[in-house]
């Protein structure tokens, strides 16, 4: 059975003080145990997170990596400065990273296999628009930023991934797809990444797009969502870990 998975993106967000209660909210929660769980906070804030999270059963994540290792690449963080810093995870692929800054399934394919290297676990996020969902595509656009991948990485190196889906049309809008929605785009991950030649049984599948503590449970439920990829939510203590005790009540 796949663990769950419920991993924290706090984008742009949080100070040093705000960061300090959000962890200390998190942590006397104790969630992580029967889960895994990870929080991944903007780079300024690694080192403090990591430090508090010295110990707790709560992994560190980076929110996007470079796909350099060292050189003139100003601006840009390695996948070896994360490990360095005690990152486990990195998401790579994010809509937001597609959509404002350009990036496309060659530049997700080149960081992904950097962070591979780097002993870093990757969060692949893939998704469709509203407009290329009404139009029916949906599952065009998911299955060619899925094969991409494959085909850059080969199908070894594809098994290690985490696939994070994130309809963009969910994504901070209050929206979320139904669980028949979520779990339909799953099993055609799934799908997918069997007829490539993948061992997807093992590869967990996450749900992203303003989950919620009261959406998780229906969603965690569907067999082949192994968790959430969590936007909004991580930054209130009190929905996050909700939402990890969702993940761990499907999971016991």
């Amino acid at each position: 059975m796949r663990k769950k998975l419920v991993v924290g993106n706090w984008k742009m967000n949080g100070s040093r003080a705000q960061n300090e209660g959000l962890l200390s909210g998190l942590l006397e929660e104790d969630v992580g145990g029967r889960i895994d769980v990870a929080v991944c906070p903007p780079f300024p804030y690694l080192e403090q997170v990591g430090r508090a999270l010295a110990g707790a059963r709560i992994s560190l994540g980076a929110q996007n990596v470079s796909a350099f290792d060292a050189g003139a690449y100003t601006g840009e963080v390695s996948p070896s400065m994360l490990a360095d810093l005690g990152c486990d995870w990195v998401i790579v692929g994010h809509s937001e990273r597609r959509s404002l800054f350009g990036e496309t399934d060659e530049v997700v394919a080149a960081k992904l296999r950097a962070a591979l290297a780097a002993g870093l676990k990757p969060i692949l996020c893939v998704g469709e628009t509203l407009a290329q969902r009404e139009c029916g595509e949906a599952e065009v656009v998911v299955g060619a930023q899925v094969a991409s991948v494959v085909e850059a990485l080969g199908v070894a190196a594809a098994a290690e991934l985490v696939v994070a889906y994130e309809p963009v049309w969910a994504i901070g809008t209050g929206r979320v797809a139904s669980p028949d929605q979520a779990q339909a785009m799953h099993r055609f991950i799934r799908g997918r990444l069997e007829a490539a030649g993948v061992a997807a049984a093992g590869v967990r599948i996450l749900y992203g797009g303003s989950v919620s503590a009261e959406s998780a449970p229906t969603l965690f439920a569907q067999p082949d969502i192994d968790g959430g990829l969590v936007g909004g939510a991580s930054l209130v203590a009190a929905a996050f870990s909700e939402i990890c005790r969702a993940a761990a009540l499907v999971a016991a």
